[in-house]
């Protein structure tokens, strides 16, 4: 399957993408491109083949694998509290805006 420059004018209007004619020739060949790898992803055949419901469920049974979760990073925020116009317990005051 293909495009035309019509459609993909066509197309530009309905996304409401701005492309001139000096753009339209690229937005086609990328297009084209997209389609062209539907049609090779269309034509393997997966009779038999189960649908997995995440992408790594037969890989790792356990589930994903996680990083340690450890703190890497300097506690900063008695710094960041010293540029604020007014703190309380280590809390930021704000003005009331809602009655």
């Amino acid at each position: 399957m293909s495009l035309s420059d019509d459609q993909v004018r066509r197309i530009a209007r309905l996304a409401r993408i701005a492309v001139n004619d000096d753009e339209t020739a690229a937005v086609l060949e990328r297009l084209n491109r997209v389609l062209g790898l539907i049609d090779q992803m269309r034509a393997v055949d997966t009779q038999g083949v189960e649908p997995m419901a995440h992408a790594l469920d037969r890989q790792l049974p356990q589930g994903q694998r996680l990083r340690p979760d450890e703190v890497t990073e300097l506690d900063r925020h008695a710094d960041y509290q010293a540029a604020a116009p007014a703190v309380q317990d280590g809390l930021y005051l704000v003005p009331k805006v809602i009655e």
